[in-house]
C-alpha cells in the first residue's frame, strides 16, 4: 500500500471515528433525558468503542512518525486531528450529563 494511502487511511478513520464517537455521545444525553439510563449507558460505551479505534488510527500515525516516517501534514490531517479531540471532549462531557440526569432522577 502507496505511504500516500496509509496516512489518507489514518486520516479518514480519525474523522469517520471520531465522527461516530461524537454521535453516539450525543444520543447518550438523549436518552438520558427521556429516562432511558441502560440505553444512555450502552451509546456511552459504544462512544469509547470508536473512541479507542480512532486512537489506534492515531497512534499508528504517531508510530510512523516516530520511526522517522513523516507524514505530510495537510489541512484534512490538521481537521482529522480537531475532530478527534472535539470528539473526546464532548463524549467527556456527555458522561456528566448523563450523571447528572441520573441523579436528578434519583430525587
Amino acid at each position: 500500500m502507496a505511504e500516500q494511502e496509509q496516512d489518507m487511511q489514518a486520516i479518514m478513520g480519525l474523522i469517520i471515528n471520531g465522527g461516530n464517537a461524537k454521535s453516539s455521545a450525543f444520543e447518550a444525553i438523549n436518552a438520558a433525558k427521556e429516562g432511558d439510563f441502560k440505553r444512555a449507558d450502552e451509546k456511552l460505551k459504544e462512544s469509547d468503542g470508536f473512541l479507542t479505534e480512532a486512537h489506534n488510527a492515531q497512534t499508528g500515525m504517531l508510530t510512523e512518525e516516530a520511526n522517522g516516517n513523516h507524514a505530510k501534514v495537510t489541512l484534512l490531517t490538521v481537521h482529522s486531528q480537531d475532530h478527534i479531540m472535539n470528539a473526546i471532549t464532548f463524549r467527556d462531557l456527555a458522561g456528566e450529563i448523563v450523571d447528572l440526569y441520573k441523579k436528578l432522577a434519583e430525587k
